[in-house]
């Protein structure tokens, strides 16, 4: 149906340029808010009618007299019919339907996706300063930001994936005297330990360890522990040696990966920080007032003037910022997809300011942010807000080991980023249709049952299955299931432009729901063999489709549950 829907698009394109030479909008189908009003509309003789100076239901008549006659039109669509001010409704022929069947089992897991393209990406998310394991919180920057990368691969952009995190400053700073006073033999509540310090159990095992002179490798630094207890800076690099490796634990138990870590600290030590500052100074955006240096940011939409260089002669957490992401347009990436919470919504227009006010000839609104809030946690009834290992918040590793890795990432990515979540750990082991992914994944495992049995017992041949007469799929259940995977490409492509891996996940619902309907509705393994050759191809696609959109959200597809 992709095929049969460009060949049709082509066509409309053809006839609105007879109608309108110079004039015509791009051609466009929209889908039917009712399921009753066709398969496909088109709005465009409501665009036209005022440049033609004729009634839209008139424009619409001499549109759909065009396209009739277009002999793509003739060999696939079943009707044209206009409603309301000048809508025209679609209705396909099954043929054009069912192709979707041949397409999925032909392309398999390119299905869906875009050719190659030469613009590269990167997205930046989790980006924790290595303080303490991660919580919840990443974990749905995990998610979000794997499956947005995804996303963003299905339509061919070169897609980098970057972890940001500062090893120097005052967090890490506090990091090293909490290592330090376990390692003096205090701990939470005596009368000596530091105000500051974090009191999770974690720190005690840092303590031991940096003691024991163990060595710990991370993805992006190693380090081996002098065991002195006077060495604090060695505490400090030990420490965050030791929990970026247990950063990199939870994250490849979350099946999250990256192409590469950048320190806060290089912005500085390279001297990116204080060519940023020089170019904005030059660039007439700054003015000292009160021992401060200030940027003019409300000349870039921002409601106030911002801080720049404080009295005390230290940088503003903006600053490092703006190096950072002019250091991102100049490694060459057109497109920049920060991953944060919620709590960061105020540095946007002042960073966006920043970057126009540099003249570094970055476009403006770069880059794109997706904002994502907290989660809460529910356990038998409860709010779970306490770890025995971080000591003050939940673990992504805690909600891994208390449900699995599928269902932390499909729970996590099932609502639009910014909204308010709570994660149920009870419905998440829930083995029916009330937990979303034991649905989608059910469905999928059901297809490869009926298949297997169709190979076992019927001498069925997935080899034969493209040779399939897919006429035979005019079931009304069958109908809607061939309209559903035929949407997958474009559902991609939106989901992609919009940042939204929730919708990936909304559709596979849909599908999944579609698929069940059809279970119930109709035999897949009958005495008529062309029939059920029909019927498992349709399922083959079925299960194709379900896999592809899974893989985007770092699901498993298991065949047997």
């Amino acid at each position: 149906m992709i095929r049969v829907k460009q060949a049709l698009l082509g066509a409309l394109g053809e006839a609105l340029n007879e109608l309108a030479p110079g004039e015509a909008p791009a051609a466009a189908f929209e889908n039917p808010k009712q399921a009753a009003h066709g398969d496909l509309a088109i709005t465009a003789a409501m665009q036209l009618a005022r440049p033609l100076k004729k009634n839209p239901r008139e424009v619409a008549q001499t549109l759909v007299a065009a396209l009739s006659a277009k002999p793509v039109v003739a060999q696939w669509v079943e009707a044209l019919e206009i409603a309301g001010p000048g809508f025209i409704n679609l209705r396909l022929k099954p043929a054009a339907k069912q192709a979707v069947v041949a397409d999925v089992l032909a392309e398999g897991e390119a299905f869906g996706r875009a050719p190659a393209r030469e613009e590269k990406v990167m997205v930046e998310f989790v980006s924790a300063n290595p303080t303490g394991p991660l919580h919840v919180g990443h974990g749905r920057q995990g998610a979000l930001g794997d499956a947005i990368c995804n996303l963003l691969e299905t339509q061919g952009w070169q897609v980098t994936r970057e972890f940001y995190y500062n090893d120097a400053g005052v967090q890490i700073g506090n990091l090293a005297l909490s290592v330090k006073a376990r390692v003096d033999g205090l701990k939470p509540g005596d009368a000596a330990w530091p105000e500051a310090a974090y009191n999770g159990e974690y720190i005690a095992d840092i303590a031991n360890d940096f003691l024991a002179k163990k060595t710990v490798r991370a993805d992006d630094r190693e380090f081996t522990a002098s065991g002195d207890p006077q060495d604090l800076d060695g505490m400090r690099q030990f420490a965050v040696a030791y929990l970026r490796h247990e950063q990199d634990l939870d994250l490849q138990a979350f099946g999250v990966r990256f192409d590469n870590y950048y320190l806060e600290s290089s912005l500085y030590t390279s001297g990116r920080v204080t060519d940023t500052v020089e170019r904005l100074i030059e660039a007439g955006k700054t003015y000292e007032e009160g021992g401060a240096l200030w940027l003019r940011t409300t000349e870039y939409g921002d409601d106030k003037d911002r801080v720049m260089r404080k009295s005390d002669g230290s940088y503003t957490y903006f600053v490092p910022d703006v190096a950072y992401h002019i250091a991102k347009w100049e490694r060459g990436f057109v497109k920049v997809v920060n991953i944060q919470g919620t709590d960061h919504h105020g540095t946007i227009a002042r960073v966006r300011a920043g970057l126009q006010a540099a003249k570094a000839g970055i476009p403006p609104g770069y880059p794109d942010y997706v904002l994502n809030t907290m989660v809460r946690v529910m356990k038998g009834g409860e709010e779970v807000k306490i770890s025995k290992r971080a000591g003050g918040y939940v673990t992504l590793r805690d909600l891994i080991d208390w449900t699995s890795r599928d269902a932390v990432r499909f729970f996590l990515i099932s609502r639009k980023a910014d909204t308010e979540f709570t994660f149920d750990v009870d419905l998440a082991l829930k083995k029916n249709d009330e937990n979303p992914v034991f649905y989608v994944q059910y469905a999928h495992a059901r297809i490869c049952s009926v298949i297997a049995q169709w190979t076992a017992e019927h001498g069925g041949d997935a080899a034969t299955l493209p040779g399939a007469d897919l006429s035979r799929l005019a079931a009304p259940a069958e109908a809607a299931l061939l309209l559903k995977l035929a949407a997958f490409p474009e559902m991609l492509a939106a989901a992609a432009r919009d940042l939204a891996p929730h919708d990936v996940a909304f559709y596979l619902r849909d599908v999944a729901s579609a698929f069940h309907s059809y279970y119930a509705a109709e035999r897949f393994l009958t005495d008529d063999a062309a029939l059920t050759r029909a019927r498992v191809a349709l399922l083959a696609a079925t299960a194709q489709v379900l896999r592809n959109g899974l893989a985007v959200l770092g699901v498993s597809a298991p065949e047997k549950m």
